[in-house]
This record gives structure tokens, sequence and C-alpha cells, in this order.
């Protein structure tokens, strides 16, 4: 004969996880079945329905709707098998379970954490096609009803709709197909806690070399690195909480920019050195000083205490000319008397103008980077923001 029409309604209890590892998602729901079968209808003078348990269930015929990319389900049978058949006088029959099934979701994580994932749950006859059994939403889009309490950790739910369609097998043919959609829109603010403030921290922590002696190799060195190794850990636990996906995520994209900017202040201060290193050697050079067995270069003077030194509070080396060889314990005793003078100096220098020097002592590669990353960075920021929201 004609096709059983079956009609699905499906109250929803709780959404209990969402896995972007596993791609999946759990749900415990009320699955309802109706159909009309006349071989069970009675006679009843009060017209009221018969309740039964799942011990009849395998004496009549039910339907063998199943959940389409199901990994995992089961029916709860605390303290019994939570299963109910209510068979009414005319011979229609409901069939009600209570499952939790754990699905496919097919995500797409290329705005996270700001994306919006779309799943749903489908059923469908295993054995009946088209042919034999029709399903279809009982009340139409009020066939799908939910919890009012449904509510997640990491996101929130937009939307739940219902709706219908066609799946076609080779072997087997049409069968009719019912699907539970549903929207997730993910809450950002934990990832701006977890990722997007600490890499803008360091990034900014970064910036602090610009203002730092460029004498001062040690520190600055240890900053940079420590941003770079720190911009590093960020990444690597962001990642590791994440599918291994082919493709490049909206977070990948900002913290690998803001990586680029950490070890890009390194390779600045790198500059830096460097090209003060060639003006201490011109300066020296120019001086006469770069010659005989008491020269001291830029890079032998950083030798010493790991700081480079400037003209104008460097150790001079003016004792230093040709009556050296006439007389050289005058001059090394001149030259000694000459340095600590320097150096109380530069104490002193140091305890009064310690800002003037710092600023003088700066390279201006230095002066210039002060404003252009801060900049290229808030110009990012508004590019990235205004793109992914």
């Amino acid at each position: 004969g004609s096709p059983i029409p079956v009609g699905i309604d499906v109250q929803v209890e709780s959404i209990d996880s969402i896995s972007e590892v596993d791609m999946d998602f759990t749900m415990t729901l009320y699955l309802r079945h109706y159909w009309k079968d006349e071989r069970l209808s009675f006679h009843s003078n009060k017209n009221k329905s018969m309740t039964f348990d799942g011990r009849l269930i395998k004496k009549i015929w039910v339907p063998d709707v199943f959940f389409v990319h199901s990994k995992r389900s089961f029916i709860h049978d605390t303290t019994v098998e939570n299963v109910m058949l209510r068979v009414y006088p005319d011979g229609n029959v409901l069939f009600s379970l209570r499952i939790t099934v754990s699905a496919m979701c097919f995500m797409d994580f290329s705005r996270f954490p700001l994306d919006t994932q779309n799943c749903s749950l489908e059923l469908e006859s295993y054995a009946y096609n088209e042919d034999d059994l029709m399903l279809y939403w009982k009340h139409g889009n009020k066939s799908l009803s939910t919890d009012e309490h449904i509510s997640l950790s990491q996101f929130f739910i937009e939307e739940f709709s219902a709706s219908s369609g066609l799946a076609f097998y080779s072997s087997t043919g049409w069968y009719n197909r019912l699907f539970i959609n549903f929207a997730l829109r993910r809450h950002i603010f934990f990832f701006v806690l977890q990722s997007y403030f600490p890499a803008m921290l360091m990034v900014m922590l970064s910036w602090v070399s610009f203002w730092i002696d460029r004498r001062a190799v040690p520190a600055r060195v240890s900053l940079g690195i420590t941003t770079v190794l720190t911009m590093s850990t960020i990444m690597t636990g962001v990642s590791a909480s994440m599918p291994q996906v082919s493709y490049i995520k909206a977070v990948d994209v900002y913290l690998w920019i803001s990586f680029l900017f950490v070890f890009l202040s390194v390779i600045e201060y790198a500059a830096v050195n460097y090209l003060t290193t060639i003006e201490e050697r011109k300066q020296l050079k120019k001086r006469g000083k770069a010659s005989g067995m008491y020269s001291i270069d830029a890079v032998q003077a950083m030798a010493f205490d790991g700081c480079f030194h400037d003209t104008d509070v460097d150790i001079d080396l003016t004792a230093f000319s040709d009556r050296c060889e006439e007389n050289e314990t005058q001059a090394r005793a001149a030259s000694v008397a000459n340095a600590d003078t320097t150096r109380i100096k530069r104490k002193r220098s140091l305890k009064g103008n310690v800002g003037r020097i710092i600023l003088q002592n700066n390279h201006v590669i230095d002066t210039y980077s002060r404003i252009i990353f801060p900049s290229v960075y808030i110009v990012f920021n508004f590019f990235y923001w205004g793109l992914y929201i």
C-alpha cells in the first residue's frame, strides 16, 4: 500500500558538550513518534488511551528511526528503560524515547574563536525508504522545542530550527530525512583573557626595549628573548586545545602577527647594536686610536663590561700617543688616572641626568621604532577586529 506517515516531534533537554577536537556534540532529547496502526485499535466507552512500557515494543511494529552521523547513543535506563508507548482507541500510537546521542558536527575554524558553528542532528529510517515510510515533522516548525535553561560554557545558542529533506543511497533509493538545526556562537571573553590580552601585553612589553640605553646589552637581549619565548608558549597552548586543521584560524593570524612584532623588536636591537659598533669604530679611527697594541675598539670595550662606550663618557685613551714608546710606565699611570676620573664623572652624570643621557645615547632607529611599532600594531588591531567581528 501507500507509505506509512510517521510524525516526529523532539524536545531537547540539554546540550551536554561541544568538542572542537573531536568535532562532535552530545545532546539529550525526548524523541516522539506518531503513527496509526488500525490493528491496535480497541473499543473504549470513555475514549481513553492505554499506556505501556518497553515490554510491548518487541511485540508490535515501530519505526526504525536512527541518527545519521551518530558516534554514540543510548536510551536511558534508570530506574527502568525510559520508553513509553501510548495507544488510542482509534489506533493512533505515540512512541516516546529519552535518548542521549553524540553526533558529528562539521565545524569550520577559519574564524576561531570569533566563529559561529552550525550543527545538525539528522533523523532517518534505516530500512524503509520513501515508498514504505514517510517521515515528517508532526507540527511543522513547532515540532522542535527546547528547555529554557539550556546553556553552554563556551557557546551561546542563537537558534533552533527544524527542516526536512531527502537522502539518496545508490543501492537502496531515496529516504526521508529530518534535521534538527542549531547555531552556536562562541563566547569571546574567555579567549580575550587567555590568549589575546597576554599577547597584547607581550608585544607592548617588547617595546620597552626601545627606551633602554642601547649600551645595556644584557637588559635588551634578555627582554627580547623572554618576550619571544612567552609568545611561543601562548601559541603552543592555543594549538594544543584545537584540532590539527590544515588552514589558518583567526587566532593564528593574531598570534603570529604579534609574534612577528616581538621578533622584529629583537631584530631592531641587533641592527642598533651593529650600527653602533660601526659608528664607534669610525670615531676611533678618525682620532687615530685604532692602531697599536694598546688600541681598544668598540667591540673590545664592550667585552670589558658588556656595554658600549660613547666618546663623551668613555675611557679616555688620549694618554696613549707616541710618547708611550718613550715612557710606557708614565703613560699607563696617566691612563689609569684618567680612567678613574672619567668613571667618577660618569657616575655623577648618570645620577643627575639619567634621562638626558639615555635619550642622547639611543640610536635613531630606536627613536623611529617608538613611533612606528605602536602605530602599526594599533592599525593591525583595527583591521583585525573590524574584519572578524
